[in-house]
């Protein structure tokens, strides 16, 4: 599947308690890039909340990849009903876990259902939602001659420069915005006679 150009995700990790008849969901939110990132977090989240009993989660990266576990919940109670409160949001590259505190009282399938989604629901609510671009890193050798007119287009671009070394030639190590990179090769490209190389690396990340 081809990465979106922009995708909604939160800013920064957050928690919130939500106490049912009883029971304590609490629920994490944690933006991530990859699916390995998940064993981590809920293995976190394990040895923080060592006496709950349950530690459900959904995830959704922005190549359409999901999953979602009921972690011995009612099948379809706990999982899905998380990853619903994502696509709520439209949310991509996030994680949310609610692991539940029992308190001695029995929900029920139904009520179960909708604590686990208002868990997530409100985690994420109460989260700082911002939209990201998807950056693409580049390799960019120049000479001095072209330097400036490399550097204008780049900052006129929104592209990020992450590294320069300065010698016989010049290299940047860069960010370029994935979907200015076809105007940014045009515009090198109307520099004329000028020299510029450009290596795309497979490398893609949001920002």
């Amino acid at each position: 599947m081809t990465l979106p150009f922009e995708i909604k995700t939160i800013e920064k990790s957050n928690e919130v308690s939500t106490v049912i008849n009883k029971s304590n969901f609490i629920a994490q939110v944690h933006s991530i890039s990859a699916e390995t990132e998940v064993k981590e977090l809920l293995s976190e989240a394990k040895k923080k909340y060592y006496d709950a009993s349950h530690h459900c989660y959904a995830f959704k990266l922005a190549d359409g990849t999901f999953r979602y576990s009921d972690a011995g919940e009612p099948g379809g109670r706990a999982g899905i009903r998380i990853m619903n409160a994502i696509d709520h949001f439209k949310l991509s590259n996030q994680l949310v876990i609610v692991s539940r505190i029992f308190g001695g009282v029995k929900l029920g399938v139904g009520p179960l259902g909708k604590a686990y989604y208002e868990s997530a629901y409100n985690v994420i609510d109460k989260s700082k939602i911002s939209n990201k671009q998807l950056f693409q890193r580049a390799i960019i050798i120049t000479n001095y001659e072209q330097i400036s007119s490399i550097q204008r287009i780049l900052s006129l671009n929104s592209s990020i420069i992450t590294e320069s070394d300065f010698k016989e030639t010049i290299k940047l190590s860069c960010l370029l915005k994935k979907k200015e990179i076809e105007s940014i090769l045009k515009q090198v490209s109307n520099l004329g006679k000028k020299w510029t190389k450009f290596n795309l690396l497979n490398q893609h990340n949001y920002q």
